[in-house]
């Protein structure tokens, strides 16, 4: 077995290679795209080494984790190609709304808005939370240009919506008191 190298070298000029061979600029929409679906994966990565996360959290992130890598493929993956990734499950986002059904039924109600912070976990998932709604707008603005399944939109969407609540659970397991936006203060 011969070991592979990590370089190729064949970036070095501004482009790359999707799925399909088609080189194109590494500040392409379809990058941009699954490159910040990729930063997403990794601030789940770090959230998911939090001890405030319940096993039931914990098995949530690493399927969102693979779901994310999928996606991250489909979003490389050039119509013409002759491989094609699996497309995202039907029930994907509902699986993620019960996750979120689930944390918030255990939190305290709220009626004001939350400021990201509290402990340093939830201030994690909070940024996850924020690079979720920017890889939606990436996602979107692609699909301006090229084909993307709406499963994907809605279920990056949803998951911003579990990393808000997650935060929450973070710094309510945590024993963080959640911080209030006050208006004019």
């Amino acid at each position: 077995m011969t070991k592979s190298n990590v370089y190729t070298r064949t970036g070095d000029r501004g482009t790359t290679s999707l799925v399909g061979g088609t080189r194109v600029a590494k500040d392409s929409p379809r990058l941009e795209a699954y490159g910040t679906v990729d930063e997403l994966n990794s601030w789940l990565g770090l959230i998911a080494c939090s001890r405030y996360l319940s096993s039931d959290d914990r098995t949530v992130l690493k399927t969102v984790q693979n779901r994310l890598f999928d996606i991250g493929s489909m979003l490389a993956t050039e119509p013409e190609s002759r491989w094609q990734p699996q497309p995202l499950p039907e029930d994907a986002t509902a699986e993620i709304e019960q996750a979120i059904d689930r944390l918030d039924a255990a939190l305290p109600a709220h009626n004001r808005f939350i400021l990201p912070g509290g402990c340093e976990d939830a201030a994690r998932a909070h940024i996850a939370r924020c690079v979720a709604r920017r890889a939606e707008r990436r996602i979107i603005s692609l699909a301006a240009e090229v084909s993307v399944s709406p499963l994907i939109i809605g279920y990056i969407n949803r998951l911003s919506d579990y990393l808000f609540v997650l935060a929450r659970a973070i710094n309510h397991n945590c024993g963080a008191d959640e911080i209030f936006w006050e208006k004019n203060c």
